[in-house]
């Protein structure tokens, strides 16, 4: 099934506006920018999306709901150590995959404050469901240290400019060790390479 007409330049829109906030920021992005850059007119954007707030925060959306998702995921984990793996595991999926939307959270205000206004209970919420995964039931000060070294260290890093080169499965593979050796968790065995004699 395809997407029709209408779905296809919402799709395009968003995709758009992405570019140009990372080129601009959202604050040096208009309308009419996303109108010239798309070739439709500035009553096409507003049929889609009456402000650039909206805009804005849909395409904040999809890492949002990711996010979100995966806290409930992690959370409906029994053993702390399967919470800690999966979260550990699916935020690092989530920043590779959200690569430019990382990077943009990372450096524009702009976006920050459309997320605020999208996630449910704020990303202050998010914040604390993610550490309170990561660093444990009545966590010491060095487990807290830890797990807000991982997480914003593993976004920061991921939505670097300077690492925009690798490709996802070597950034993923450097993240997810970077985050292990921070939390204490033990390396992930990789399988032995079978032998050819």
């Amino acid at each position: 099934m395809t997407a029709g007409p209408a779905e296809d330049t919402r799709t395009r829109l968003l995709h758009t506006a992405l570019r140009l906030f990372t080129e601009h920021g959202v604050e040096g992005t208009s309308l009419q920018m996303i109108a010239d850059a798309l070739g439709i007119t500035k009553a096409a954007v507003y049929y889609h999306f009456k402000t650039k707030a909206e805009i804005t925060e849909a395409v904040a959306e999809p890492g949002i709901r990711d996010l979100d998702d995966l806290v409930l995921r992690a959370g409906a984990q029994k053993r702390r150590g399967a919470q800690v793996d999966l979260l550990l595991e699916g935020f690092v999926d989530l920043v590779v995959r959200h690569r430019t939307l990382v990077a943009l959270f990372s450096s524009d205000p702009g976006l920050i404050r459309a997320i605020e206004k999208s996630a449910h209970g704020g990303m202050e919420g998010f914040g604390q469901a993610l550490l309170g995964i990561l660093s444990g039931p009545a966590p010491d000060t060095a487990a807290r240290v830890n797990a807000m070294v991982a997480l914003t260290g593993i976004a920061m890093a991921g939505g670097s400019p300077d690492l925009a080169g690798l490709d996802d499965e070597e950034l993923r593979t450097e993240l997810l060790d970077v985050g292990r050796r921070l939390l204490g968790r033990p390396r992930r065995r990789t399988p032995l390479p079978v032998s050819t004699l």
